[in-house]
């Protein structure tokens, strides 16, 4: 004898739930897609037009040439220049900004006292303007009176002109960074720190091991997400600095500091529009497969 199957009843009040959550989301989505996602398609089409600013009256009377902008991205000498010191940014900055940060919270995580005190001090400059910032340590890298030149003349060692030198413009102006960004980095880093079971450590000790062998099988193993995440997040600040030499070298000298996002704000000046959108939508490549080598690198071996 075949039963009856019962039937699902419908709630009426899910329903109204369900309608009342759209209704909502719809102010947030109807934002997102104005001036969110609509400008970045906008600009993803614009990459394969010769666009102007001269067009903007008539945007759809201009021409598509296809992947052209990129091929004349690639063939521009002097966007492979700013490419290569983009890279050389990354490759100084991300490196000791991590190395600095994890140092720090490391020693910050075995003291008790005044923890609160080094941490904010610490991570003032992140909150900081980096106009001012920048600033400031324009003034510290001048040749005639700066700091760092008048510590130097102390030992009788005649200071460079920091931000004069197309061989010392770039790594000077990432210091800085490193300095201002550490701090954030750090206060991710002890957070992580502060998650590790101490009784790991505690048997580790028990067992011989010593401080680097704990640190090393121990430590960075169980940080690995929290370092992930610091470089993923680093990796990409590093990838669009763009105030840092705006404010301090202007780009130069010979277009040292100059960056890839310093070569688009120019393109979009100068009205290249098309030009400009596909510069950015390489920087937004590179993004992409710096943060997949990343996650390849650090990402957890379970």
């Amino acid at each position: 004898m075949a039963t009856a199957t019962p039937s699902r009843s419908v709630d009426p009040t899910r329903g109204r739930q369900a309608v009342a959550a759209w209704v909502l989301a719809l102010p947030f989505m109807a934002l997102f897609l104005v001036f969110t996602a609509g400008p970045v398609l906008a600009s993803f089409g614009m990459s394969f037009t010769d666009i102007r600013s001269a067009d903007m009256r008539t945007p759809f009377a201009v021409s598509f040439v296809g992947v052209d902008n990129y091929l004349d991205l690639i063939g521009n000498p002097l966007f492979r220049k700013v490419a290569f010191n983009t890279v050389l940014y990354v490759v100084l900055g991300v490196p000791l900004t991590m190395g600095i940060a994890l140092a720090i919270a490391v020693g910050l995580n075995r003291i008790t006292r005044l923890r609160g005190f080094f941490r904010v001090g610490y991570y003032l400059p992140v909150i900081t303007s980096i106009v001012a910032v920048s600033v400031v340590w324009k003034f510290l890298y001048r040749e005639d009176g700066g700091l760092f030149n008048t510590v130097l003349s102390w030992v009788s060692i005649a200071g460079p002109g920091w931000l004069d030198s197309t061989a010392l413009a770039l790594p000077s102006v990432a210091l800085m960074s490193v300095w201002r960004n550490f701090g954030a980095l750090m206060v991710i880093f002890l957070a992580g720190l502060q998650t590790i079971p101490k009784e790991m450590n505690e048997a580790a000790e028990v067992d011989g091991a010593g401080g680097w062998k704990r640190f090393r099988h121990i430590t960075l193993p169980m940080l690995r997400p929290t370092l992930l995440f610091g470089a993923v997040i680093t990796g990409i600040g590093y990838l669009q600095f763009f105030e840092e030499a705006y404010v301090m070298t202007h780009g130069g000298p010979l277009d040292a500091t100059r960056s890839v996002s310093y070569f688009t704000y120019d393109q979009f000046s100068f009205g290249n529009y098309g030009l400009a959108s596909a510069a950015s939508y390489l920087l937004f490549l590179a993004v992409v497969l710096l943060t997949a080598a990343q996650f390849r690198l650090l990402r957890s071996k379970d």
